[in-house]
């Protein structure tokens, strides 16, 4: 019979490895952001135009060239640095997992 601190062990467990998966979704959806706003900061540096559209909510809106490539540079190093927070999250949960995980097989196996 499992013992209720062992199933607290599964639960746990478990949970990490939801979170875990979490953290990957927004990994991804993080490098997709980065990528977007590289390609929109590239184009914008070879083009020769003054102003260009931003799209806020459901509306586009006109701005000085160089205001958005500030803006993109700044939304980069911020996407940059939830990236490197991501990575870290992601590696302390692996490592959770890793040490929890000879325990729970050792639960399972019984």
């Amino acid at each position: 019979m499992v013992s209720q601190e062992d199933m607290n062990l599964i639960n746990q467990f478990q949970m990490f490895q939801q979170q875990l998966q979490a953290v990957m979704l927004q990994k991804e959806d993080n490098r997709l952001e980065i990528i977007e706003a590289e390609k929109a900061l590239d184009e914008l540096s070879k083009s020769e135009v003054k102003e260009a559209y931003k799209i806020t909510g459901h509306i586009m809106v006109k701005k000085d060239v160089n205001e958005l490539k500030k803006w993109l540079e700044d939304k980069l190093s911020e996407l940059e640095l939830r990236l490197s927070s991501l990575e870290k999250t992601e590696q302390k949960l692996n490592d959770k997992l890793k040490e929890m995980e000879p325990k729970v097989r050792k639960l399972l196996d019984q």
